[in-house]
């Protein structure tokens, strides 16, 4: 899905300082390579390149916003500390950027986050940062470090809405155009809006003739809506699988950035990001965390427009937990339309099940999930089945099949609510 960007407004903006800020990141960043994809450049028929942040020295591109903002702050406010809310990117590039500087901080994150995220954060801060609990959500950890912020005199290093982190992130256009100066499209992923204000702000400036196309999670639309709407508004609920990138609400100055130096924004389902990742890991061995393959995830919606152009995907993150990747194929499967759950009430005679396996299923079709649902402590109900296919036009015969045989049945994919319930 495509977002059409209109009426560009100038806005009056602070002015941005990329090679200041570039200067003052330089010793404790990665320079990270662009690379020619040759897997990716013969798929879609033109050159594609890939800025690897995902080897960032914190594995992801947070660490320049984060850095730029704390080494901006005068000897008072460097004394007194800093506090950020977050338990993704943004927590490990702030504790990265405490320990470099010899500054004491604060990272509030849910009571929900993974050890492994906590244990991360305190490894990149290594005794600079302290880490604190708070709340089941997002919103009520960041709220949390709001009022604790104000009541301590610190100060408080945003996720994404200020010009200093605008700044750091836009290093990595920088570098871009240091290495390839001459790019017809570059793709770059959206969630609060940092990354794409800085680095299109960067490309609008130096390499005005690019094509700047943002990807943004499709479960978690909120520059999205922003643009649609012509100002920022906060989502009721989003689908956080997307997590270095699935926010309630953009930022306020990135919106006024991004309305102005995105040429397009594209809403990527997440179920494609994921068969992106196992494509990258599978054939390349990239590990990409979903924010990371959301840029690469938009190109089949540019085929055409990309053929024999140079084009550069932002791969932004590789901060994946291994525990994701059955969820992460899961999905995948459920995209790629190879993954079908059914509830199926079979008939109460022998050889039923047999039946089905003999007669119902393709020579490919694979079941990988049968139970049965209680229905009474003394009778089964229907048996929840997750079928997987070799090839999705299989699913046709399938269910042909399951009517020609007469077996009551109700597809869970298509349903929304019992999906959610049973799978």
């Amino acid at each position: 899905m495509m977002a059409g960007i209109s009426e560009k407004k100038p806005n009056a903006k602070q002015e941005l300082h990329f090679h200041r800020a570039a200067v003052r990141l330089r010793k404790v960043i990665h320079r990270t390579p662009l690379q020619y994809n040759e897997i990716l450049s013969a798929r879609y028929q033109c050159r594609v390149y890939l800025k690897r942040e995902d080897l960032q020295v914190v594995r992801s591109y947070k660490i320049r916003g984060a850095y730029n903002f704390i080494s901006s702050l005068d000897e008072e406010a460097r004394k007194k500390g800093v506090v950020c809310a977050s338990a993704g990117n943004h927590a490990q590039g702030f504790a990265y950027s405490c320990r470099m500087l010899g500054i004491y901080g604060v990272v509030f994150m849910p009571v929900i986050t993974p050890r492994q995220k906590i244990k991360q954060t305190e490894m990149f801060g290594r005794g600079y940062v302290k880490i604190q609990l708070h709340g089941d959500t997002y919103d009520d950890c960041a709220a949390a470090a709001l009022q604790f912020t104000d009541a301590q005199g610190m100060t408080f290093v945003p996720p994404f809405d200020d010009y200093r982190i605008i700044e750091g992130q836009g290093t990595v256009g920088l570098e871009i155009l240091e290495d390839l100066s001459d790019i017809d499209y570059l793709f770059v992923p959206v969630g609060g809006g940092g990354l794409a204000s800085g680095v299109g702000s960067y490309f609008k400036t130096y390499s005005p003739a690019t094509k700047i196309i943002g990807a943004e999670p499709e479960g978690a639309p909120a520059m999205y809506e922003a643009l649609k709407q012509g100002q920022p508004v906060t989502l009721p609920d989003i689908d956080r699988f997307v997590d270095g990138a699935a926010v309630k609400r953009a930022g306020e100055i990135t919106f006024q950035f991004c309305r102005e130096v995105l040429d397009d924004l594209l809403l990527v389902p997440e179920g494609k990001v994921c068969s992106v990742i196992l494509q990258l890991y599978n054939e390349q061995a990239i590990v990409a965390e979903p924010a990371g393959a959301l840029s690469i995830a938009a190109l089949d919606v540019c085929a055409s427009l990309i053929k024999g152009k140079n084009v550069v995907c932002v791969v932004s993150g590789s901060n994946n937990d291994i525990d994701r990747m059955q969820e992460i194929k899961e999905r995948s499967l459920q995209y790629e339309g190879l993954k079908r759950y059914f509830l199926v009430n079979f008939a109460q005679r022998p050889g039923a099940l047999k039946e089905f396996v003999n007669d119902v299923l393709g020579p490919d079709d694979d079941i990988t999930r049968f139970e049965y649902m209680q229905k009474t402590n003394k009778e089964n109900g229907p048996a929840l089945i997750g079928i997987e296919l070799k090839k999705k036009e299989d699913y046709e015969k399938l269910v042909e099949n399951m009517i020609k045989k007469q077996i009551r049945f109700t597809e869970l994919n298509k349903d929304d609510i019992l999906f959610s319930y049973l799978v």
